[in-house]
Parts: C-alpha cells; sequence; structure tokens
C-alpha cells in the first residue's frame, strides 16, 4: 500500500485595498484564518510594506510586497489617483507573477483569493491564473447594500447614468427636505436614519467631474464583483433590526457571510500570543498611555479623525481647539503633524493646555480606548474605529466628514444609540455636547445602550454567528468547495 499523502494547510492571498483602514481588518482576517489552519499571505503595495517596517510577517500571517511603481515618500502615502493607476495598470502583472508561482507543479497552490472590494483590480487576475476569488468588505454590510444597490436604482430611474441623484414631481420645496424625501425613495437603508443624498451615495464627493469619476469606480466594482464566489463582510450579524427582510440590495445569488467584528480578540481562542496592535502606516506616540495613566477613569476625551479623512480645515480645526479647551476637561487629541491639520491652532496653544491636554501624531488606539481613563471618542466614524470603540465600550461623540462615515453615525446614533451626533465643530456646541455626553442622563443611557451592544457583539449571539459563518467559508476552502 502507498504512503498517505501529506497534509499540508490550504494557502489563501489576501489583497487589501492600499490604506490603513482597509489593511488593518485583512490583517484580521487573515490572522482569524491562520488561528483555523489555513496559510495566508497579504499582498500588499510596496509603499505600504516599506511603511509598516518591511516586515516578512506578523502575528503568523505572511506579508508580500507587490511593486507599484510609485516613487518612494516617507511623509505621506500617495493620493487616491496615483494609486487607482497603480492597482489598474502596474501591479496586475506582479500579481499575477505571485499566483503563477504557487499554482506552479510541486508548490503549495493557491485555495483562493480574497479581494478587497475596493481592490476589484486583482480579480480580473484571479480569473487568469484559474483562482477562485472572494471578495471582502471591511464595513458595515448597509454601506455596501448602498453601492449594491446602483443597478436596481438604474434601472428604476431613481439617479443618472452619472450616479446624480433624480428629483420626482411632488417634493417638498424646502430644499433640505426634499432631499431627504429623495433619499427615502431611493430605500437602501432604513428611512429612520434620515440620511441625504450626499451623506447616503458615497460618489456625489467634490465636483460635478470628480463624482463622475467616483461613479464609473464603483461600477467597475460592481461589474468584476459578478465573478465573486461569496463576499466576506467586517460587521457583526443583527447589525440592523430589519436586516432579514431585505439583505440591503445585496447582489442576487451573492452569498454573504458576516464574520465580524474581526479584532483580535473576537474571534480568536488566544488573542494574548498576538501583538496588540496591528502595523501601522504611521509610527504611534507611545508617549500618550503614559499621560493617560495619570488622568481619572472616564475623565479623557478621545480626539481622532482617522487616518484617511482629509483635512477639516483651519476655522473648524481652531473652533474645535478652543471647544476642548473650554470643557476643563482632559483630553487626548490625535492631529497628523501636518499643516493642512495644524494650520487652526491658536497661537501658543499646546503651551497652553499643556499638561491637561496632550496632542499627538498618532496614537495606538487599540490601547487608548481600552484605556480606564477615556471616557468619551470624539470620531470621524470610520468603521474600524466604531468596532473599537464597541468592543471596549466607549460612547461615542460623531462628527462624520466624508463616505460611509455618515451611515455609520446614523446606526451609532438612531439605531443602536450609544453615540450622539455632534451639531456642529463650532466650541460652543463641542463643549456642551461633550458634557451632555460625559455628565447626566444622556450620559448613563448611552453607557447602558453601549454595554448591551458590546454584550451582544463580544460575546453574545452576534460573536457565536459571526464565528460560525467564519467557520462555514473555511471548511469550503478545506473542502475545496467554496
Amino acid at each position: 500500500m502507498g504512503a498517505e499523502p501529506e497534509l499540508v494547510d490550504p494557502a489563501v492571498v489576501l489583497v487589501p485595498f492600499p490604506a490603513q483602514g482597509h489593511v488593518t481588518p485583512m490583517l484580521q482576517l487573515a490572522r482569524a484564518l491562520v488561528a483555523r489552519g489555513v496559510a495566508a499571505t497579504v499582498a500588499v503595495p510596496d509603499f505600504v510594506h516599506r511603511r509598516m517596517g518591511s516586515v516578512d510577517a506578523v502575528g503568523g500571517v505572511a506579508l508580500a510586497s507587490i511593486p507599484s511603481g510609485i516613487p518612494d515618500d516617507d511623509e505621506e502615502p500617495p493620493g487616491f489617483a496615483s494609486i487607482a493607476h497603480a492597482m489598474e495598470h502596474h501591479m496586475p502583472a506582479h500579481l499575477e507573477q505571485t499566483l503563477a508561482r504557487g499554482q506552479a507543479p510541486g508548490a503549495r497552490g493557491t485555495a483562493c483569493l480574497i479581494v478587497d472590494v475596493l481592490a476589484s483590480w486583482a480579480v480580473p487576475v484571479a480569473s487568469r491564473c484559474g483562482v477562485p476569488v472572494v471578495g471582502f468588505w471591511p464595513a458595515m454590510l448597509a454601506t455596501f447594500g448602498v453601492v449594491a444597490a446602483i443597478p436596481e436604482l438604474l434601472s428604476k430611474g431613481f439617479i443618472s447614468d452619472c450616479g446624480s441623484p433624480i428629483s420626482t414631481e411632488g417634493l417638498n420645496k424646502d430644499e433640505a427636505k426634499a432631499d431627504l424625501q429623495i433619499a427615502n425613495n431611493l430605500r437602501v437603508v432604513p428611512e429612520d436614519l434620515q440620511l441625504g443624498t450626499k451623506e447616503l451615495l458615497p460618489w456625489l464627493v467634490g465636483c460635478a467631474a470628480s463624482q463622475k469619476s467616483r461613479f464609473a469606480f464603483w461600477l467597475q466594482i460592481l461589474q468584476r464583483a459578478k465573478s465573486l464566489r461569496c463576499l466576506l463582510v467586517n460587521s457583526f450579524p443583527g447589525e440592523a433590526a430589519e436586516e432579514g427582510s431585505r439583505q440591503h440590495g445585496a447582489p442576487r445569488g451573492l452569498r454573504i457571510l458576516q464574520v465580524g467584528p474581526l479584532l483580535t480578540d473576537g474571534l480568536l481562542d488566544n488573542p494574548h500570543e498576538l501583538p496588540a496592535e496591528n502595523p501601522s502606516m504611521w509610527q504611534a506616540d507611545g508617549s500618550c498611555m503614559d499621560w493617560l495613566d495619570q488622568q481619572r477613569a472616564g475623565s479623557v476625551i478621545y480626539v481622532s479623525f482617522g487616518s484617511w479623512v482629509a483635512p477639516i480645515g483651519p476655522v473648524k480645526i481652531s473652533e474645535l481647539a478652543h471647544g476642548l479647551e473650554a470643557t476643563g476637561r482632559p483630553f487626548l487629541w490625535v492631529l497628523k503633524n501636518d499643516p493642512s491639520w495644524r494650520a487652526g491652532l491658536p497661537s501658543g496653544y499646546l503651551e497652553t493646555v499643556s499638561g491637561r491636554g496632550k496632542v499627538v501624531s498618532w496614537a495606538p488606539q487599540g490601547g487608548v480606548l481600552s484605556h480606564e481613563a477615556v471616557g468619551c471618542y470624539l470620531t470621524h466614524c470610520g468603521w474600524n474605529s466604531t468596532l473599537e470603540a464597541i468592543q471596549h465600550g466607549v460612547r461615542l461623540l460623531c462628527y462624520p466628514v466624508s463616505g460611509d462615515q455618515f451611515i455609520n453615525s446614523a446606526f451609532i446614533v438612531k439605531m443602536w444609540e450609544i453615540g450622539i451626533r455632534l451639531r456642529s465643530s463650532g466650541r460652543g456646541d463641542v463643549k456642551d455636547y461633550i458634557e451632555r455626553i460625559l455628565e447626566g442622563e444622556d450620559g448613563r443611557r448611552l453607557q447602558e445602550k453601549m454595554n448591551e451592544l458590546r454584550e451582544r457583539v463580544a460575546v453574545g449571539e452576534a460573536r457565536f454567528a459571526a464565528k460560525k459563518n467564519l467557520k462555514a467559508f473555511v471548511d469550503g476552502i478545506k473542502r475545496d468547495d467554496l
């Protein structure tokens, strides 16, 4: 009788969109797969790999550097236009070579390619190499539903060929109310969220030419998504009360598996064996943790607008700075050390607030939000930040800026009731809303709701369902039956 064939772990390659908010959850997904017996390699552009320290592996996950043709810049990552050009015209050939090596005789074959939906350039590469391709959406299922609904919105005449909402007769004469009515007519998110078209549709950013370009980008993504075997979503089952009746406009026939939150201690049995923080494209200032150790429990206001948000302008920065000072409370403010962000700081501000306020260029956010000194989080409502706040039970003061942040904010405030939306960046509003969230009945109610959601997502039925979905996906890989 011949020897039994040697069993090897199936191998997958994961391709994130090259931004911190996309690379982080992709690494978390890779770690969860490794913990379940799947060898995982995350393929990132060379400029991302360099900013992550050019390491070969992290937490059992291999990292591969894909040449992008983008010149090195130690200060800031490249803009969207440069990234888009690299993804479409430079990186595909190099990824194809990587996959071809994996499929060569004697090599451990690639069981599937897991592609961030925004990195759809990799989908045709997988098709040429004969590798099954699976999609990954690093945000809420609800936000994917908005994009997935585009074909239906076009066919019903709700939006133009350029993605602009089409007005209908009988609208309210008030412009804001009319816009809200148009958005509600689209029926892509619960009407209770009360979102206008510019907050709801992610391509309505900038001038008309920019909007047209962004809409074309999403159309290309949807065309390529037709090849996906299934879609993994970094959100928790039951994110919306009514999702069972309508799967948020998901494409017909596409299998969707919610496997989130993909946080280190959410889907792993031994999370303490892994690094506390994922590799970052920015160098965190560890001194803020020592500073937090000196503050009272629940007293600190944490402020951060994430890694990808465009500057909000010097006037808003100035007002926010004055508002934080006026609270008389300790605050930790993550503010990029760049004129586009810091130009609005009042003269001598850092010296004025020294001791009570700490301003850093980047912070180890997981550690900050888990610290007992943090009482609330003034946030742009990026999805990773939202999940981290839920994980650590920190109430949210919402100031969405662009993209899916408005939908995330609406769920935070109106669906889950774990935060308040800041009306403006004016100093008076900043001071008043922080008082509301940290003191009195509003603060107590928000914390109760946050504790309930945290329990459900971190250790309750939502986590159980997510782990079940991830197991089903891994079993499909191992059976070669995606």
